[in-house]
């Protein structure tokens, strides 16, 4: 069985073809979500709240990352893995690359995520020129959740969203290969899709991205607390954890998920 690639994500975008993206933090885990049908694995920093019980992913570090992405690489056959550059571990183009190379080397990720818009453009350059494949993530920054005051919807008002539509084009212009938009409008989700031509996948961005991802947690219903308004609880409605993965793909493919009440005006 061939892996899934840039080209493989390139492709369904073109054809209209819904891509079905989960977070995994191990091995049994990234082999259930892939025989569910899943393209994309994401080794997400959010492990530091659904893992290790943090208050946000900020004390993460480089090390854990690298930890985690190896087990999903171990338990992963077909999947695209994608590792999240942890907190201050790509403040520079050099520190960006040193990292970048654990996560793809020790780890076994296929592609690293960054968050920010312009001020990441010059890493992202340097990154993508040495065979780095990078996915940008605009929108609602977790690393960022002190700066930004708290978990709130980025891009509601006009200015926001024109820099955000302008970070989409610039980061693709510095060589970005794909787009996570996170807690964004509707309406603007959906214009980033259709300006840029790398995938987008939304979370809390409404049904017109390219693909949708979700914490794994969340959509099992097993993180304390409160679940976010995009997420939905699969569990409860099938019972078991196969199920449930396989009603996530099914719907998200299908268009059905995320619905109404899962986005934001």
């Amino acid at each position: 069985m061939s892996r899934i690639s840039l080209t493989t994500l390139r492709q369904m975008k073109q054809k209209g073809e819904k891509i079905a993206t989960l977070t995994a933090y191990d091995a049994s885990f990234a082999r259930l979500i892939e025989e569910a049908g899943v393209e994309v694995l994401l080794v997400g920093d959010s492990l530091g709240m659904v893992v290790q019980g943090q208050s946000s992913t900020i004390p993460v570090s480089l090390d854990e990352m690298v930890y985690h992405t190896a087990m999903v690489s171990r338990g992963s056959r077909r999947a695209l893995i994608i590792a999240d550059l942890p907190f201050l571990s790509y403040a520079s183009p050099e520190q960006a690359l040193a990292s970048a190379s654990r996560l793809m080397k020790e780890g076994g990720a296929q592609m690293v995520k960054l968050e920010g818009g312009a001020v990441m453009l010059d890493t992202v350059r340097q990154l993508a020129a040495l065979g780095v494949p990078v996915c940008a993530h605009l929108g609602l920054l977790p690393q960022s959740v002190h700066k930004l005051g708290g978990y709130r919807i980025q891009g509601r008002e006009s200015r926001d969203a024109e820099v955000m539509l302008a970070d989409a084009r610039a980061m693709e212009q510095a060589g970005a290969d794909l787009l996570v938009l996170e807690c964004v409008p509707r309406a603007l989700a959906a214009q980033i899709s259709e300006t840029v031509s790398m995938p987008v996948i939304g979370i809390g961005a409404g049904p017109s991205t390219d693909g949708q991802v979700l914490v794994l947690y969340d959509m099992l219903g097993i993180t304390p607390g409160k679940r976010p308004k995009f997420s939905h609880d699969f569990l409860a409605e099938t019972g078991r954890i196969d199920k449930a993965l396989a009603v996530y793909v099914e719907q998200v493919k299908s268009g059905h998920f995320p619905a109404e009440e899962h986005g934001f005006d």
